[in-house]
């Protein structure tokens, strides 16, 4: 829809499809004066992207992305998984994930009790606790404006997210 050209803008890099997070690539499609602007702002916000990580973003946008459809299975694969086991944890709700690699589940269930001995009232402390007793880090939803929720990631070895949502599954089992 050519019509829509000066009405649309598309952010985008190569952390989430090339599993190249850290590498700080990415770019903009927009209407000239709105790529202008955001040139000018990013240009006194940031620095710019490193030779090495922009030849890295070329090879794996031009090369062959046979990697790609294999990284999409197994992350697939581990988000089935872990979605799985959190659906069956008490205290836990989730909403099963369907884009990026992690899952974002509800612990309001487990709020106010006992965990390992100590009575938690938030989502920090739930992750505190999950640091402390099962040594599992997670990321409280009061960082993204969602408190009583966590972020966990599924971006690690298959054996590592059964083991750590394991863990935690144990660990909320436990709640009082």
């Amino acid at each position: 829809m050519p019509e829509l050209a000066e009405r649309c803008v598309v952010i985008n890099g190569v952390a989430k499809t090339y599993a190249m997070t850290g590498w700080r690539v990415g770019w903009l499609i927009a209407p000239l004066d709105l790529a202008e602007a955001v040139t000018n702002f990013q240009s006194h916000a940031c620095g710019n992207v490193d030779n090495v990580a922009q030849e890295a973003a070329l090879a794996a946008l031009t090369g062959d992305l046979g990697a790609v459809t294999e990284m999409r299975a197994v992350f697939d694969r581990r988000r089935q998984t872990m979605f799985q086991m959190l659906r069956e944890c008490p205290g836990v709700t989730c909403v099963e994930p369907e884009g990026a690699f992690y899952a974002f589940p509800s612990v309001r269930g487990v709020l106010g009790r006992r965990l390992a001995g100590r009575t938690v009232h938030s989502s920090l402390d739930v992750v505190e606790v999950a640091l402390e007793q099962v040594k599992v880090a997670v990321v409280p939803g009061e960082a993204f404006g969602a408190p009583g929720y966590l972020r966990l990631s599924y971006a690690l070895a298959d054996d590592a997210l059964v083991e750590g949502v394991s863990r935690l599954v144990k660990l909320f089992a436990s709640a009082e």
